[in-house]
């Protein structure tokens, strides 16, 4: 199916002019992925009896769009989409992004000019809203965890008392449930940026030297990523201490890794939108005998989380299957959950926690996430990447090393 290209558009306020034809260049997907993805969206809103569906924010708009842009860091102007309960999405954007959508496979593009902080898109939305939707229509919005609501909240009421007496519904399941089973096409990149997480660990012994500061490290790590291929790295974290970091969330010290420390990095890294997300763990200069016995505990655990991962099984069993090995020599493990779901998002649902009885399916992502509490102030985590088959779980990471890898240990 071809597009037009955009040659212009009403820089003030409106639906902008096309001329001329060129296939659709969405690099990232087919066209019958979009419709697949808009197909199911529409089926879940039939059956929740929503007339419409509202789209804030990044994942949402790009998962029915295709709308691949680093631009979302910007906070000054908000972007919508509106899904109506049959045909294709509408996008009401600002202007700036008009060119870039009219590449996916959106052929109708409202824009504005913005920012405007007296009516930045709303009375623009407001219009289009009032255009698909029936008297005292059903809207559908992201309102649950993990949501949010990317739009200034005076413009969100200002457009709730302009579009009375429709009612706005909590759309958040029907997202989750069409997002969380991930296509061939998305496996396929998920696939691909584990691939890439993995060979920059493997070239982990470039950019770990005796005096260099573990800022360096990180930023080396991060090189290492984007030179094996990732788009962009939008997540590193690690840490460094005596068998065991004290946490694994803080932000790189200028002090080197010493002799017997456990050096730790995870990646958050991207390929065309998709995430991966595990750890490696490795011991400057030789291992103790506790730091070898919590890695192999960790690599056990993950073992389990794994085994526990099949269709059907509840989220809250791959948890207990990781938390009964962890309870044999510590009261609790040291991250809360074990793992989540993964993919346009760093972090996604499910959560890996005792108490989330969602059902595992085919199709979706998981990150396997032990973590140990060895002494106060030092821990271990191990995280690798999985996904749900018919036949049961698959590694998308390359497993680590069943023993704790060591880095200038004396022979």
């Amino acid at each position: 199916m071809c597009c037009d290209k955009v040659s212009g558009f009403d820089a003030n306020r409106g639906r902008i002019a096309f001329v001329g034809d060129i296939m659709n260049t969405s690099q990232v997907f087919p066209l019958s992925e979009f419709e697949m993805r808009l197909l199911r969206l529409q089926t879940r809103m039939s059956n929740a009896g929503l007339d419409g569906l509202l789209l804030t924010s990044e994942h949402d708009v790009r998962y029915v769009t295709g709308f691949l842009t680093r631009f979302w860091e910007s906070p000054t102007r908000p972007w919508f989409v509106v899904v109506p309960a049959s045909g294709k999405p509408i996008a009401v954007i600002p202007s700036i992004g008009a060119a870039l959508m009219a590449t996916t496979w959106v052929e109708d593009i409202r824009t504005w000019s913005a920012p405007n902080p007296d009516d930045d898109g709303i009375s623009l939305l407001a219009e289009t809203l009032k255009e698909i939707l029936p008297p005292h229509a059903k809207l559908g919005l992201a309102m649950g965890h993990e949501t949010g609501l990317r739009m200034p909240l005076v413009d969100f009421m200002r457009l709730r008392n302009d579009l009375a007496p429709c009612e706005f519904q909590d759309a958040t399941k029907l997202l989750r449930e069409t997002q969380v089973i991930k296509s061939e096409r998305e496996l396929e990149l998920i696939s691909e940026i584990c691939a890439i997480g993995g060979r920059a660990f493997d070239r982990i012994e470039e950019i770990v030297q005796v005096g260099r500061p573990l800022s360096g490290i990180y930023r080396d790590f991060q090189a290492l990523l984007l030179s094996e291929g990732a788009d962009w790295v939008p997540y590193v974290a690690g840490g460094a201490g005596q068998d065991g970091y004290p946490d694994v969330i803080s932000p790189a010290t200028e002090a080197p890794p010493r002799n017997g420390d456990i050096l730790m990095l995870d990646t958050g890294a991207v390929r065309q939108g998709y995430f991966c997300d595990f750890d490696r763990n490795w011991s400057i200069g030789s291992a103790s005998a506790e730091a070898r016995s919590a890695y192999r505990l960790l690599f056990d655990a993950t073992e389990a989380g794994f085994a526990a991962a099949v269709p059907g099984a509840p989220a809250a069993s791959v948890f207990r299957a990781m938390q009964t090995l962890i309870d044999k020599v510590s009261s609790s493990g040291a991250g809360g959950r074990l793992g989540h779901g993964l993919g346009m998002r760093l972090t996604e649902f499910p959560s890996l926690t005792a108490t989330d009885e969602t059902e595992l399916q085919p199709g979706m992502v998981l990150t396997l996430e032990p973590s140990l509490e060895m002494a106060p102030g030092r821990m271990m985590v191990h995280e690798e990447d999985i996904v749900i088959t018919d036949e049961g779980p698959r590694y998308l990471t390359r497993r680590a090393a069943p023993e704790l890898p060591e880095i200038g240990a004396q022979s």
